[in-house]
């Protein structure tokens, strides 16, 4: 093979090959350990950054195995997937740097950063996926990858989180695997095909075609938290703080929103697939999720379950981007696949602080924080307000061109009433937090023990991480229309989807 076809190799390699020297690592070679993660992240942005380059200019990286006749295991770099990879790859270094910290004296670790590059190998193998198949291989390892991650601590409510988790994962992979089988069988080898492959098929096929897709679809929809297959999603909030932005912003719900665009776009066609008359029913099962998810955010008091609801809501904005016909709201909805995991792993990285440094794991225990820990709370406010949709936070940009593209698709008669009932919403489950955090006075003194030595804050490997993220949220924003920023690429993403 040549380099072309051997990057997307290394891209899985360079977090696959570390992860699995890790297993069999001593707990106490702690500074191998960090050198293996830190040199696999690295290294992946690396390689990543030359993929973007080539990609940008039409260049092709594939990599592709044949397994039996009409069957083969394919990774290909394309505007969509290198757009999923960068945000793994990125997000994949920070969150390895926060994760160092926060297990700084913990057990297992070595078990639990072996499973972490792991999961991160299979997100990035189902990001390169070049047809269904090898999406379907990948998307079950992340499962089996994440199982471990959840049950971590190995308490009985994180066994039982796990469990729950691993139920509702493999249901919905067997449902993609029985459409995936299904459509092998009207179709052939199934593709990822900028456009779609399935428009020439003949007019007796449409019926099958649709309940295909509602397989895929439902099948996706359970990593991508879904009403009514969001059930696990709370459940799983028991795991480490790294493993809940692990599953929001990086790998599992990711997964699924992504999968949804894959099935849309390059598999049906978002042309074909609105013949069919399937993105109608797409958009209602969004903007339900988008509703229900941020009415349940209002009622929880314990803050990941809180961030845990608002991301069953704000996933759902790249289904419902996707639903709507037209470039505009394929940019928004693509887009937001990126603005949300770098806003919403910030929230969970300074959950994560408030926990860890002061024993804080209720919005009700919040008072005053910010003036404890003001940096992490600035961090936690810029992603808050991005969420709301504040300007000029990264959360902004996604809703007005999903906003724009509801208007250019004569759908904002439904649509806009969903975004802004979703703002309303958000801002009321956010803006509380903000000033109990900022303005009320500490209820009572925190926990001696909780309180770190160091004179800053808390552990600086638990403080940059969430300030980094909360940066790029705000620069994102700020600088949208700047050469290969999120946004510029998925405008780039929609124009080639859409023939343009």
């Amino acid at each position: 093979m040549n380099w072309d076809a051997w990057l997307p190799v290394l891209v899985v390699a360079s977090s696959l090959l570390p992860g699995l020297v890790i297993f069999f690592l001593r707990e106490g070679n702690h500074r191998m350990r960090t050198l293996l993660n830190l040199a696999g992240a690295v290294l992946k942005l690396v390689l990543v950054s030359s993929m973007i380059w080539g990609v940008f200019h039409e260049h092709v990286y594939e990599s592709r195995w044949t397994l039996a006749p009409g069957l083969e295991l394919v990774l290909h770099a394309d505007t969509l997937s290198v757009l999923f990879v960068t945000l793994s790859t990125v997000l994949w270094l920070v969150t390895t740097i926060y994760a160092i910290g926060y297990l700084e004296n913990a057990p297992h670790r070595s078990r639990f950063f072996g499973f972490f590059s792991l999961c991160v190998s299979a997100t990035v193998g189902l990001a390169l996926a070049g047809n269904l198949f090898t999406f379907v291989i990948f998307y079950e390892l992340l499962t089996l990858a994440t199982y471990p991650l959840v049950a971590h601590r190995g308490t009985s409510e994180a066994v039982r989180g796990a469990r729950i988790y691993l139920a509702y994962t493999l249901g919905g992979g067997m449902l993609l695997l029985i459409g995936t089988v299904w459509l092998y069988v009207l179709a052939g080898p199934t593709a990822f095909v900028e456009g779609g492959i399935l428009g020439t098929l003949p007019a007796d096929y449409h019926p099958q075609l649709k309940m295909i897709f509602l397989l895929l679809i439902v099948g996706l929809g359970v990593k991508a938290a879904l009403v009514p297959l969001h059930g696990w999603l709370p459940q799983a909030m028991v795991a480490p703080a790294p493993v809940s932005a692990l599953l929001h912003a990086v790998a599992v719900v990711k997964a699924g929103a992504f999968g949804i665009v894959r099935v849309v776009y390059d598999v049906y066609g978002v042309n074909f697939a609105d013949q069919l008359g399937l993105l109608t029913g797409l958009g209602i099962a969004a903007a339900i999720t988008i509703v229900y998810g941020s009415v349940m955010a209002l009622f929880q008091d314990n803050l990941k379950k809180r961030l845990a609801y608002s991301t069953v809501s704000q996933v759902s904005y790249i289904a419902l981007g996707t639903a709507i016909l037209g470039p505009i709201g394929t940019i928004g909805g693509v887009v937001h696949l990126v603005h949300q995991g770098i806003m919403k792993i910030t929230l969970f990285f300074t959950a994560g602080n408030y926990a860890e440094t002061l024993g804080i794991h209720k919005v009700s225990e919040m008072n005053g924080v910010g003036r404890r820990m003001p940096a992490t709370t600035l961090a936690f406010s810029i992603a808050a307000l991005g969420m709301i949709g504040v300007p000029p936070v990264a959360g902004f940009v996604s809703k007005w061109y999903l906003g724009l593209g509801a208007m250019e698709a004569g759908m904002a008669v439904w649509v806009m009433p969903v975004l802004i009932a979703s703002s309303v919403l958000n801002a009321a489950y956010f803006l509380p937090v903000l000033y109990r955090a900022w303005f009320r006075e500490p209820g009572t003194a925190w926990p001696a023990e909780h309180i770190p030595a160091a004179r800053f804050e808390t552990n600086a490997a638990l403080l940059w991480p969430p300030v980094v993220t909360a940066m790029l949220a705000l620069a994102t924003g700020l600088f949208a229309a700047a050469p290969y920023s999120p946004l510029e690429w998925a405008t780039l993403i929609a124009h080639r989807e859409y023939g343009l």
